[in-house]
């Protein structure tokens, strides 16, 4: 047995599913999932060695790739000065200018540890200044394990509803579901409980159904919504901030009430952000109602390697770049794969078999997952890292070149050949 086999079953004995966060775990796929000791630039490697080229890019933040220079140097430097006060430093002031300036919807911003958080807090903030309980929310669009938004929708009813799920009948009342590209839908939830939603809350590029764009007349068709009926418009921009641009609404020309941000802020580091309306944030504690706190929010490891990485973000071309090369791959990969869906925006993609279209979760139910998994166990086994889910974005960095991409390609030929081996039909067994 291998050692990071070895080590996965121990993982499993004392951590349930052998991972602190399932996306990690091979459940969708079969096997078990590789323990990954190192990263640098666009590879990373398991505790046998093994080197794979990683297309997962630590589910999306690591913009700048793996152990990057500048954001090492910056975490070194300020782990030498102290890693935390519990006060203000002068790199939160820093970060927060360079971020509102690439965001200028943010026109305030608090900094929190996870994408996640920053949901949370959103969430709470748009209930203040509305005084309404419901939230909107789309089938397929993750906003990270909030409750009750990660409780609701067919999945949620086949896991047993919301008690097993760790939520309450009472807060799932109180979240509205909608479908992703249809604005009738939206309609309907504001005409059948009017008065009563605080905000709507989307991804406009969505990464855990597939890459699918939010179309512009869809978004514009929210914006205009949310102001006829009093509530906000949310940007979950924890996949796309800082990935498909500075932020999808940027790249959209549309502007939302508050935005979440994720860990791409600083580099891969633990941290999310929220923000918005400077009328909307200075409800937050200590000078509104709603209390938010957190020991190590805006710490300086997390600030500092912020500035190092918003400071290769701002290098001209960055992010046409990443595009660009994403869009290479992509290309190619559709040339490779005829049977498959590949979608690009920015620097995600997503591999989906079994359908044609993708503009919403009903068609991303169409997904085959088995094809998809014998398809992620033969790149694995070239060397290719792809996320272990056939409904995950996978990403590019800037420290993956032309050539590497080239090697990617004839990689995943080889693994293409495998599965259309498996079955002559071209379906794997």
């Amino acid at each position: 047995m291998s050692l990071s086999d070895q080590t996965y079953d121990r993982l499993c004995q004392i951590i349930p599913g052998g991972v602190n966060s399932p996306f990690r775990s091979f459940h969708l796929v079969g096997g078990k999932a590789r323990v990954l000791k190192r990263g640098l630039g666009s590879r990373v490697w398991d505790m046998d060695g093994r080197e794979y080229i990683d297309l997962c890019c630590g589910w999306g933040p690591l913009t700048l790739g793996h152990a990057h220079p500048a954001v090492v140097k910056a975490i070194q430097e300020a782990a030498a000065e102290g890693v935390l006060f519990g006060a203000p430093t002068p790199w939160e002031l820093e970060l927060a200018e360079m971020v509102t300036a690439a965001i200028p919807s943010m026109e305030m911003i608090r900094f929190v540890n996870s994408g996640a958080e920053a949901v949370m807090s959103s969430l709470r903030v748009a209930r203040s200044v509305t005084g309404r309980a419901k939230i909107l929310k789309f089938e397929g669009c993750y906003h990270g394990h909030v409750a009750p938004l990660d409780a609701v929708g067919h999945e949620a009813r086949q896991q047993g509803g919301a008690v097993p799920l760790g939520a309450t009948p009472a807060a799932i009342a109180d979240t509205l579901l909608a479908e992703f590209n249809n604005l009738e839908s939206v309609e309907q939830q504001f005409s059948n409980h009017p008065d009563q939603i605080a905000c709507v809350i989307l991804e406009p590029v969505t990464g855990s159904m597939g890459v699918i764009e939010a179309d512009a007349g869809f978004l514009f068709g929210l914006r205009e919504l949310c102001d006829r009926h009093g509530a906000l418009l949310i940007f979950d921009e924890v996949l796309t901030g800082f990935r498909v641009d500075f932020s999808a609404q940027k790249r959209l020309n549309i502007c939302p009430d508050l935005t979440c941000l994720g860990k791409a802020v600083a580099g891969g580091l633990p941290v999310g952000a929220y923000g918005g309306k400077a009328e909307y944030m200075k409800r937050l504690a200590p000078l509104g109602p709603v209390y938010q706190a957190g020991t190590f929010c805006g710490n300086p490891l997390t600030m500092r390697a912020g500035l190092a990485a918003q400071r290769e973000y701002q290098k001209e071309g960055f992010f046409q770049s990443l595009g660009e090369k994403t869009e290479y791959l992509c290309e190619r990969l559709r040339r490779l794969l005829p049977d498959a869906l590949i979608a690009n925006v920015g620097g995600m993609f997503s591999i989906g078999f079994g359908v044609k279209r993708l503009t919403c979760h009903r068609d991303a139910m169409g997904f085959d997952e088995k094809r998809f998994a014998a398809f992620f166990h033969a790149a694995l086994a070239e060397g290719v890292y792809l996320p272990p889910s056939t409904w995950d974005s996978a990403s590019l960095s800037s420290a993956h070149s032309y050539e590497e991409l080239d090697l990617v390609v004839q990689k995943l030929t080889r693994a293409a050949a495998v599965i259309m081996d498996a079955d002559p039909r071209g379906r794997a067994r």
